[in-house]
């Protein structure tokens, strides 16, 4: 057997080794703390926010509600048959994606995507129990497991627990009243599947955030392979002016010092990132574009009296103008270019279009099924009937009245199962199946006739809001 088949095949997993990300202040950290603390408090805060919603529903301001099928997001009610407001908010989703990583590459994923976020907050949580880079390689490194090691080690545990409770906690607060289920949580009350969830989310949020961490970005999620798809050469994304940084020396002065690069090789950039990579090798897959690294960057070209921008976000091509000497371009040329322009347009426009289909959608609906076995009844004096399965649909937080009539042709008259009257109360919030019967006497048109055209109209006696749906009339033909 040859040695080319003896070889083992390389591996398309590679064992994490543990990143301790040295701490870092600037503008992009800065940046980063404040979208955190935005992002985490919309999550946790959200599910608490009261909003009147009548007496038969949760007090809610958000609210998924599974079991009717409908979500409310504050005066928002989305039903069931509208299902195209998630479908277009999806769109609107995926095209702000394409928007922004065109314009400014993996952007998402340094600044909002969640596992960045959790991430964040237990490295944050780390620091502050352990302490900065230093103390944590030195303990990551001991391997005599003594008291201190183990307290240090369960109360970052404990913490990050904490954090994943909290975490798979909001998330079921928004599927139900969060004071009552809470309170059903706490006392041993609430559904299995709420404990069920609250089990999941904990565990995966403690595991995610506080051990896979990088390896959730570069192998379980898509996004960095599919991102190649969005960049072009006008897309800003962090790099390495290599043309201004090499050759790289820690000694500036002496023999030589002069032909030396900006880059004094101190490591900043790669100590403070962390996906633990180091920019200066080019663009990687792994790289979030956090600009951590900038911040690193610039705090030592100031302390060596050198310009900022070493590490900057930049577009390649920019590389062969900067390299023949003149100037970079402002970030907005990029940014305000052709493709972003378009993704903007589209992003825009049916952004538009949900709006004006939430305003112009009608308070009351109704939708109506022809009972077709049989088509039609011959009552006792020659009538015709014909029956209906009417669905009257009332989005307004209290009870209301409709009355239910037709058009179509003046001698045929509507019977309503159950009441002498054309009035029906509708509950609040639901949908209401009514068995409507249709009459034609014997020497009407409808009677003879095989089809007519007749109109279904529902109007809302509190408020005069009208409705309709369009059917037919079955006749005996003859």
């Amino acid at each position: 057997m040859s040695q080319t088949e003896n070889q083992t095949p390389p591996s398309l997993y590679a064992a994490r080794e543990p990143i301790f990300p040295k701490r870092v202040s600037g503008n992009f950290r800065s940046l980063k703390w404040i979208l955190m603390i935005f992002t985490l408090g919309v999550y946790y805060v959200t599910p608490w926010i009261r909003w009147d919603r009548g007496p038969q529903l949760p007090d809610q301001a958000v609210l998924v509600d599974l079991a009717n099928r409908r979500f409310f997001f504050f005066w928002i009610e989305i039903w069931p048959h509208e299902f195209y407001f998630i479908a277009g908010l999806l769109i609107m989703a995926g095209l702000g994606l394409f928007l922004f990583t065109s314009a400014l590459g993996r952007v998402w994923c340094g600044y909002a995507c969640p596992q960045t976020v959790w991430t964040d907050l237990f490295i944050l949580v780390e620091r502050w129990i352990e302490g900065d880079r230093n103390a944590r390689l030195r303990l990551h490194r001991q391997k005599k497991m003594d008291f201190r090691k183990a307290r240090l080690l369960m109360t970052k545990w404990v913490a990050w627990f904490l954090i994943g409770l909290a975490t798979g906690g909001a998330w079921v607060f928004y599927f139900a009243d969060a004071p009552t289920l809470l309170r059903d949580l706490v006392t041993g009350q609430a559904h299995p599947v709420a404990y069920t969830t609250l089990l999941i989310l904990t565990a995966t949020t403690f595991f995610f955030g506080g051990f896979a961490r990088e390896q959730i970005c570069i192998y379980a999620c898509p996004w960095p392979r599919i991102q190649a798809a969005m960049m072009d050469e006008d897309t800003l994304t962090i790099g390495y002016r290599e043309w201004r940084g090499e050759p790289r020396g820690k000694h500036r002065k002496g023999e030589g010092a002069e032909q030396l690069g900006d880059c004094i090789d101190c490591m900043a950039c790669v100590n403070v990132c962390p996906m633990g990579i180091d920019i200066r090798d080019g663009q990687q897959m792994e790289c979030i574009t956090c600009g951590l690294c900038i911040d690193a960057c610039d705090e030592i070209m100031e302390k060596i009296g050198k310009p900022r921008g070493l590490i900057d976000y930049l577009a390649l091509s920019d590389e062969p103008r900067e390299r023949a000497g003149a100037a970079a371009r402002s970030p907005w040329y990029h940014i305000f270019r052709v493709r972003t322009m378009m993704y903007t347009a589209l992003w825009s426009l049916v952004g538009i279009g949900l709006i004006f289909a939430l305003f112009i959608r009608p308070e009351i609906e109704l939708t109506v099924a022809p009972v077709r076995n049989p088509t039609f009844v011959t009552l006792s004096d020659g009538s015709i009937r014909n029956t209906y399965d009417v669905r009257l649909l009332n989005k307004h937080g209290e009870d209301r009245p409709f009355r239910v009539s037709i058009t179509g042709h003046p001698a045929l008259r509507v019977q309503l199962e159950g009441t002498p009257y054309e009035t029906v109360d509708v509950p609040a919030n639901e949908t209401f199946l009514q068995r409507v019967y249709v009459v034609a006497p014997p020497p009407s048109d409808p009677a003879r006739d095989e089809r007519t055209e007749i109109r279904f109209w529902v109007e809302d006696l509190t408020n005069g809001d009208r409705a309709y749906s369009d059917s037919l009339f079955n006749g005996r033909s003859n």
